[in-house]
């Protein structure tokens, strides 16, 4: 398998991270697979290009590799052309099984019975170089030795790893690891003025918060939330709310999320429970160039989605927040995302030929509306809104196997009017249905599932059929965003995140109509390659400086916040 390459190399940087801060590399150790040559570098012997070819013809072996490959990026080297990531692959070898030491470098040596450094020796490795020099003769010789031990781990882990791994695939995932470097390297620009103003404000206006928010309301006592308050607002207003097994009412944001759906009254205070309870602004990883920076932690999830750090990453915490997006002078910044993805994906896998159609009208959940009798033919999204949300969450939730009482409620509507919405859904898209209904007959017997370019989960006795049902869906909507990802930063395109599906782009004011038109080329070339040549639209929102990115469901809060450290400021002058 390997040796199309003219070369192999395995290498690992050590290197430090500031909070928000690109990499500064401390060594770097490099061994060469068929020749066995090693190199072993202290950080003042770098050059203007690393000591290994990074052509097409060479390949790079790493652990997660796109910290190694932002070592690249901050040293100004090229990235490499093709590279095998041994944590990307070993998270599909084992996707759905769990491990018995986690996904890093010991979890994988621990899995194929292959001894490993000591947890204590690590972390004391770790701790030195994390301490930033100068550096004694001894220390930068251990620093060396623990770099060289990571690299003849990943050897030794090489070749009992070979045999499953894909490689066609596994370079496409290695690709992006790359993609994953530029975007972490670029980051999203901040307002730190503002920001500094919300986190010495922070904690002064919260109880001023609450009882803004709270008059309407009447939940919380001091700082506390009261259920019994709570359920009492709920009865009072005869809003029906998801139940736990023992009865109590369901409190977790996903629930508060899909109810302020239904209910925009909730929305308000699901934005203040989410913000008192998440919100903890010193965590929010902006560097000293006023760029927020973290690990993309790529792959992680089930459905090889990357799941940042919810503190750590500007789009984490709740939505209002991300009003301290703010492009910089002279600066643009614009979101595109993928126009109603997950069904345009349901459409195109699955063949159903009415749902495709549907797609293509460019308003699929009014089309399904309109197709069930329940509007008129001339309806739009603003004389039907009412109709076409509910219309809207009973596609969205089919992915997910919702059934008649759960769609009720995220509609606010009785039983019987959910039945007929999914019995209606049943009728107009047969073949969706009949394709959802075999993808999980396939898991439950043959006990794995894949997306298109090869992702897999693998299925227990177990499994919850249902939990099987979006991942075609969420899967190959990974699948999608990366090789987008890909092609965006290849083609020059400074993306500064990914965003489930979705990314945020950034160029000059002059450029920035240019440059979304090519991403938008990009996600629409990456569909059709997920998609067998179905291809998917995208929408733009841009930003141009010195206005700031603000989502929609936030400026309530976001204006409200601003308010009051205003009239706190306003106080204490």
């Amino acid at each position: 398998m390997l040796e199309q390459y003219r070369e192999v190399w395995l290498a690992d940087f050590e290197f430090i991270a500031g909070n928000g801060m690109r990499p500064i590399p401390v060594c770097l150790v490099t061994h060469e697979l068929h020749s066995g040559r090693t190199i072993r570098l202290w950080q003042d012997q770098f050059g203007p290009a690393p000591p290994y070819s990074t052509g097409p013809d060479a390949l790079f072996v790493a652990y997660y590799a796109s910290a190694e490959i932002g070592c690249h990026l901050a040293l100004g080297w090229p990235k490499p052309a093709r590279v095998l990531d041994l944590f990307t692959e070993f998270r599909a070898h084992t996707n759905g099984l769990g491990t018995v030491a986690g996904a890093g470098l010991i979890g994988a040596l621990t899995h194929f019975g292959l001894d490993t450094i000591g947890a204590e020796e690590k972390e004391g490795m770790r701790k030195l170089i994390l301490r930033g020099g100068p550096w004694i003769e001894q220390e930068r010789a251990d620093i060396l030795d623990y770099c060289e031990s990571d690299v003849v781990a990943l050897r030794r882990l090489l070749l009992p790893m070979l045999p499953h791994v894909d490689l066609p695939r596994a370079l496409l995932r290695g690709r992006y690891m790359a993609a994953a470097a530029v975007m972490e390297h670029n980051g999203v620009p901040i307002d730190i003025a503002m920001l500094e103003r919300l986190r010495c404000g922070w904690t002064g206006i919260q109880d001023r918060l609450i009882a803004a928010i709270d008059a309407a309301y009447g939940v919380y006592e001091g700082r506390t939330f009261k259920h019994g308050r709570f359920a009492a607002w709920l009865a009072a207003r005869n809003i029906p709310w998801p139940l736990l097994d023992t009865g109590r009412l369901d409190l977790e944001d996903d629930t508060f999320r899909q109810m302020a759906r239904a209910y925009p009254a909730v929305s308000p205070l699901r934005e203040l429970r989410s913000s008192l309870a998440d919100l903890r602004l010193s965590d929010l990883a902006v560097g000293p160039d006023g760029h927020n920076r973290c690990l993309l932690s790529a792959f992680r999830s089930k459905t090889s989605r990357n799941q940042p750090s919810n503190s750590k990453f500007i789009f984490g915490p709740s939505v209002w927040i991300r009003g301290l997006i703010k492009p910089p002078p002279g600066y643009a910044v614009a979101y595109i995302d993928w126009s109603q993805q997950e069904i345009g994906i349901a459409a195109a896998l699955s063949g159903d030929k009415a749902l495709m159609d549907a797609y293509r009208t460019g308003d699929i959940y009014l089309t399904f509306a309109k197709w069930a009798g329940a509007v008129p033919d001339d309806a739009t999204k603003e004389s039907h809104e009412a109709q076409r949300e509910q219309f809207k969450q009973c596609m969205l939730g089919t992915n997910y196997g919702q059934g008649p009482e759960a769609l009720a409620l995220r509609i606010a509507q009785p039983p019987v009017v959910a039945r007929d919405l999914l019995r209606a859904h049943r009728d107009l898209f047969r073949t969706y249905w009949k394709w959802s209904d075999a993808a999980v007959s396939q898991a439950m017997l043959h006990g794995i599932l894949w997306t298109v370019f090869g992702w897999p989960i693998r299925v227990g006795v177990e499994s919850n059929p249902r939990s099987l049902l979006n991942f075609p869906m969420q899967g190959n909507g990974a699948d999608m965003l990366r090789l987008a990802c890909c092609l965006g930063t290849e083609r020059g395109i400074e993306i500064l995140a990914p965003v489930h599906d979705a990314v945020l782009i950034g160029a000059p004011v002059d450029r920035i109509e240019a440059d979304v038109a090519a991403m938008q080329a990009c996600m629409a070339e990456a569909s059709r390659a997920v998609l067998g040549g179905f291809e998917l639209g995208s929408e733009a929102k841009v930003v141009r400086y010195p206005d700031r990115y603000m989502d929609k469901r936030g400026a309530v809060m976001w204006d409200r916040v601003c308010e009051l450290l205003d009239t706190g400021q306003r106080r204490t002058a």
